[in-house]
C-alpha cells in the first residue's frame, strides 16, 4: 500500500535515513536523477554512430544534444515549483513515466528529426524529476538525518555520472545506440513503483494541514509559467540561429533578432511579476552576479570541449565507442575522490585562488588535447590533458557552488542554486550550437577525419580562451564570504554538464516549523542549514 499522502505533512518531516522507508526513499531519488544525468553525458558518445545510422548532417547532432539541453535548462526551475504546488512525490513520477516513455521513443526514431523531437521531450521530464528527487529527500528526512541523505544522494549520482560515458560506449558498440536510450525504460519499472508505495507526499495546497501556512523564513518563488515560455523560447531560437547560421537561410536572421526580443520580454515579465520564477532582484547581489558569469564561461567551455572530443577520440583517433567513453573516466573520477576536499580548502582559503586557478587549469588541458589526433596514444597524448582538465574541475566546481549559495540570503539558497544550474546548461548548449560555426566545421565535418580534426584545432584555443575569460573575472570579483555563511550540502560531486543542486532551506527559526512545506525553488525545500 502506498504512503498515506498526508502522513508527511500533518506529522512533518519524520523518515530516518536508516528506516526501510528511508532506503527506499534514496534508492527511488537515486534512480529517477541518475537517469536524467546519465542522457546528459552518454548520448556523446554515441553521436558518430547515430550520425551514420540515420544519415544525419553535423547540424542534426547539434540538435540531438542540445533539444535534451534545452528544455532541462528552461525548465528546470519551472518543475520545481510543479512539484511544491501539485505535489513533490507526483511529479517526480509523472516526470520518470515522461522520461521513460521519450526514452524509448528515441529508441524507436525511425529518423534523426524524430529523435530530436524525442529528446526534447526527454528534457521536459528531466526538468521535472531532477528537482524532484532532491526535493523529495528535502521533504521527507528528519532534519537531523537530511545532510547525510543530500550527501548520499550527489554521490550516488557522481557514480552513475562516471559511469556513463563507459556503460554508453559498451551499448554503443554492443547492442547498439538505441539501447542507450532503452535502458532507461526498465530503470523507470523499478523507479516509478517504489515511489508510489514508499514514497510520502508532500507539498502543494492539497498536502499542507488545513489553515497551515508557509513556515517562517521559507520564501516562496512564483508558478511562472509565461517566464518559464520565453526563456525557453528564447534559448531555442538563439540555438536555432547558430546552428543554421552556415545554411545562408533568411529564417536565422529572424531566429537571431525574435531570440533577442523574446529575451528582453522574459527580463521585463521578470521584473514586473509579483512572484516571479527568477526574480530579478537576486542579481542585486555583485557576488551572485560575478559568479554566475564565471559560470558561463566555465560550463560553456565545457560543453564545447565535451562534444568535440567524444568526436575528435572517435572521428580523429579512431578510438571505438567504448575507447572514448572509457577514455573520460578520470576526469569524473578525479572529481568523485577530491571534490569534498576541494569545498574544505576553499573554505579556508578563500574562492577567489580556486575560481582563479581552476578554469586556468582547465584551458591548459585543453591546449594539451591539441596533441590528440590520428593514432594518439592514450597514455602520452590524451591521459594527461584529461587529468589535468579534471584537476582543474576539482578545484574550482565545490567552490562555485560555495560561492553561489554564500552571495544569497539562506531562504533564497534552493533558488540561487537552481538559477546556477540552468546558467550552466545554458551556457553548454549555446557553445555546442556556436563552436562548429566559430570554427568553419561543415555539415558533414564528422565524416572526415581531416576536416574535424583541423576544425577541433582551431575550437580548443577558443574553449581555452573563454575560461581565461571566466579566470580574469573571478579574480577580478570574487571575493571572501563572511564568517558562517551558507555551505553546501552536495558535498561530493561528478556531472561534467552542471554544478550540483543545492536543496532550499529554512531560516534557523523556521526549522521546527517549515516541515514538508513547498518553496518553488529548483532544489526543494525545508532543510536545515549545513553543518
Amino acid at each position: 500500500m502506498a504512503v498515506p499522502a498526508r502522513e508527511a505533512s500533518d506529522a512533518g518531516p519524520a523518515v530516518r535515513i536508516g528506516s526501510r522507508t528511508g532506503k527506499w526513499i534514496l534508492l527511488t531519488t537515486v534512480l529517477g536523477s541518475s537517469m536524467a544525468l546519465l542522457d546528459s553525458t552518454v548520448v556523446n558518445v554515441a553521436l558518430p554512430t547515430i550520425g551514420r545510422d540515420l544519415d544525419a548532417s553535423l547540424a542534426a547532432l547539434q540538435w540531438t544534444v542540445n533539444g535534451y539541453m534545452l528544455s532541462l535548462a528552461g525548465l528546470i526551475l519551472l518543475g520545481g515549483s510543479l512539484g511544491d504546488r501539485f505535489g513533490r512525490r507526483r511529479i517526480f513520477v509523472i516526470g520518470v513515466v515522461w522520461f521513460a516513455a521519450a526514452s524509448l521513443l528515441c529508441g524507436l526514431a525511425p529518423n534523426v528529426g524524430v529523435l530530436i523531437a524525442a529528446r526534447v521531450l526527454q528534457g521536459v521530464g528531466g526538468a521535472l524529476l531532477t528537482p524532484g528527487s532532491l526535493a523529495i529527500i528535502q521533504a521527507s528526512f528528519h532534519p537531523d538525518d537530511r545532510a547525510r541523505a543530500v550527501g548520499l544522494w550527489s554521490g550516488f549520482g557522481g557514480v552513475g555520472a562516471a559511469v556513463g560515458p563507459f556503460l554508453g560506449g559498451w551499448l554503443v558498440d554492443g547492442p547498439g545506440w538505441r539501447w542507450v536510450f532503452l535502458l532507461n525504460i526498465p530503470v523507470a519499472l523499478v523507479c516509478a513503483p517504489i515511489a508510489l508505495r514508499h514514497v510520502p507526499e508532500s507539498g502543494g495546497a492539497a498536502f499542507r494541514p488545513r489553515g497551515s501556512g508557509r513556515a517562517e523564513g521559507e520564501e516562496h518563488h512564483g508558478f511562472d509559467v509565461l517566464g518559464a515560455v520565453l526563456g525557453a523560447l528564447s534559448l531555442a531560437l538563439v540555438t536555432y540561429a547558430l546552428i543554421e547560421a552556415p545554411s545562408g537561410s533568411p529564417l536565422v536572421w529572424v531566429a537571431a533578432v525574435a531570440g533577442a526580443a523574446t529575451g528582453v520580454a522574459f527580463v521585463y515579465v521578470e521584473k514586473r511579476r509579483p512572484d516571479p520564477m527568477m526574480p530579478p532582484d537576486i542579481f542585486s547581489s555583485r557576488q551572485f552576479t560575478a559568479v554566475n558569469l564565471v559560470t558561463l564561461c566555465v560550463y560553456a567551455a565545457f560543453g564545447g570541449f565535451f562534444f568535440l572530443t567524444t568526436l575528435q577520440l572517435q572521428v580523429v583517433a579512431g578510438y571505438s565507442a567504448l575507447q572514448a567513453g572509457t577514455a573520460l573516466l578520470p576526469t569524473t573520477i578525479l572529481m568523485l575522490l577530491f571534490s569534498a576536499r576541494s569545498g574544505e580548502l576553499a573554505q579556508r582559503i578563500g574562492p577567489r585562488v580556486p575560481l582563479t586557478v581552476g578554469p586556468l587549469l582547465c584551458a591548459a588541458g585543453m591546449l594539451l588535447m591539441l596533441r590528440v589526433g590520428e593514432d594518439a596514444s592514450y597514455v602520452a597524448d590524451v591521459l594527461p590533458a584529461l587529468l589535468v582538465m579534471g584537476l582543474g574541475m576539482v578545484t574550482l566546481v565545490a567552490p562555485l557552488t560555495a560561492t553561489v549559495l554564500a552571495s544569497v540570503d539562506i531562504a533564497r539558497a534552493g533558488l540561487a542554486s537552481g538559477i546556477n544550474n540552468a546558467a550552466a546548461r545554458a551556457a553548454g548548449l549555446v557553445a555546442v550550437a556556436a563552436l562548429p560555426l566559430l570554427t568553419g566545421m561543415g555539415p558533414e565535418a564528422y565524416r572526415s577525419a581531416d576536416a574535424f580534426d583541423a576544425a577541433f584545432r582551431r575550437a580548443m584555443p577558443l574553449c581555452a580562451g573563454v575560461l581565461v575569460i571566466g579566470a580574469v573575472l573571478a579574480f577580478a570579483t570574487v571575493r571572501r564570504p563572511a564568517p558562517g555563511c551558507l555551505r553546501p550540502e552536495c558535498r561530493r560531486h561528478g556531472s561534467l554538464t552542471a554544478p550540483p543542486l543545492e536543496p532550499e532551506r529554512a531560516t534557523r527559526g523556521a526549522l521546527g516549523a517549515a516541515g514538508a512545506g513547498g518553496s518553488g525553488s529548483a532544489g526543494g525545500s525545508g532543510a536545515d542549514p549545513a553543518s
